[in-house]
């Protein structure tokens, strides 16, 4: 069963089978949201969406920005990410036409943030999910 099934501009169909919800910032005791933070949180997630997903490529969606303070502080301006990251494992058709389609599906696991708790709506999904290049990213594999 899936959570959810998103439309993407290209107009192939993903369904995500597994979710991962995370708070951005949750347990930073010092410092504030920076470049630097915001870098190691990313690589963080980069490590443990290809620890649970070994077999799939990972793929980031660039998040937006927030930069609500124009002082710099010792690491620079304030950087602020969404509140919540998340790690999905995304499957669909296969890629390749030549490939048996009852056999093989392709798979992609994104990370990508986002301001609730709310599984990808469908065809209400946010843009940046809705524009992944499936075609170029995921991998196919055979049941």
């Amino acid at each position: 069963m899936s959570l959810s099934h998103i439309a993407l501009s290209s107009g192939r169909l993903i369904e995500l089978t597994e979710l991962r919800m995370s708070s951005t910032y949750g347990g930073m005791l010092e410092g504030y949201p920076c470049k630097p933070i915001n870098d190691m949180k990313v690589r963080s997630l980069q490590r443990q969406a290809e620890r649970a997903f070994p077999s799939t490529p990972v793929h980031l969606v660039p998040p937006s920005l927030k930069y609500p303070d124009q002082t710099a502080g010792a690491f620079g301006p304030v950087e602020v990410l969404p509140s919540v990251a998340c790690i999905g494992a995304f499957r669909s058709t296969a890629v390749a036409p030549e490939l048996d389609p009852v056999l093989h599906r392709s798979a992609l696991t994104v990370i990508w943030f986002q301001t609730g708790l709310d599984v990808p709506p469908g065809k209400d999904a946010d843009l940046v999910l809705r524009s992944i290049r499936w075609e170029e990213l995921a991998q196919d594999y055979e049941l």
